[in-house]
């Protein structure tokens, strides 16, 4: 019996030695080939730092050898998060407008549209782990003192022209207390008296020379490397036709001031689903809205194509 086993190895390994390299060869050219192409992808792609760069007016110290390095490293992370950052520009031709309008009127710097952006990517249903919502990812306790309703059956953190004016408030006490827009931006993620004691305890005055945690770190560098790239898409290689973005929806307005008992048989009545009612109304969180006396509510909805 072994004297045949070994018979049957002697054979296979003799037509292993005969016609193997008729297969390797070829695998190894496959291979080769694979491997320039990757090279000539990572020449074609490599991310070229601005030269100087500002955020809200205040210069980023790009001389700082760390400072540098850091956004270098967000600039790399979201030129190559293709689909993540080609969702954001599509969505940013909807809801830019909005933004920019409120910022502009309440006299917050228009570079604050990307930290909404890196807060819930401009999806007006975002919500966090730690249970942060909406396009500001406000906390339901920070919302509440920020003028906006969290009920059962209304969350105004997910009304988009009312979160925007409670996060302009917020930004502006931030900037008063701290000094700079820059350290009022770290501040939305770290929280004001987190950065104070931060500032206080290491003897610094600005966010670049402060040691924060992982994220409040690379907080402020996500927003510079979101407004670099969204400024100068085609240098990062994100080219859209205007026709693949998502454009502004002409919307109607209807006041409500009485109580709505049934909203599925409300939204049939306006002549649509209860589906398009809360896709265009994410703010009513249930099934009923109850208007207490005094109280007026807006619903928007598509104005239909004639």
């Amino acid at each position: 019996m072994k004297s045949y086993l070994w018979f049957i190895l002697g054979v296979v390994s003799a037509v292993l030695l005969t016609y193997a390299p008729q297969f390797i060869s070829p695998k190894k050219e496959m291979v080769t080939e694979k491997v320039i192409v990757a090279e000539g992808h990572q020449q074609s792609y490599e991310v070229e730092m601005p030269s100087e760069f500002e955020f809200c007016g205040e210069k980023v110290p790009l001389e700082d050898p760390d400072v540098y390095e850091r956004f270098d490293r967000e600039l790399y992370v979201n030129s190559y998060w293709h689909s993540h950052t080609i969702l954001v520009l599509k969505r940013a031709q909807r809801w830019l407008p909005t933004l920019e309008k409120i910022l502009k009127e309440e006299g917050v710097p228009d570079d604050f549209k990307y930290l909404c952006i890196i807060e819930s990517d401009l999806m007006r249903t975002a919500r966090s782990g730690a249970g942060a919502s909406g396009f500001w990812q406000f906390m339901s306790s920070t919302a509440r003192e920020y003028g906006l309703k969290v009920t059962k059956e209304v969350d105004e953190r997910y009304h988009v022209e009312k979160a925007t004016y409670a996060a302009c408030t917020y930004l502006k006490k931030a900037k008063e207390k701290l000094g700079s827009w820059t350290l009022a931006a770290a501040a939305y993620n770290r929280g004001v008296s987190g950065i104070q004691r931060g500032l206080r305890d290491q003897k610094v005055e600005n966010y670049y020379d402060l040691l924060l945690n992982e994220e409040t770190s690379r907080y402020v560098f996500r927003i510079l490397a979101l407004k670099e790239i969204m400024m100068y898409p085609e240098k990062y290689d994100f080219e859209l036709s205007t026709h693949q973005l998502y454009m502004p929806h002409e919307l109607r307005s209807i006041k409500i001031k009485k109580s709505i008992p049934d909203l599925a048989t409300f939204a049939k009545e306006q002549g649509y689903n209860y589906k398009i009612l809360k896709r265009y109304n994410p703010w009513l969180r249930s099934n009923k809205l109850t208007v207490k006396h005094g109280d007026t509510y807006i619903i928007t909805l598509p104005v239909k194509a004639k």
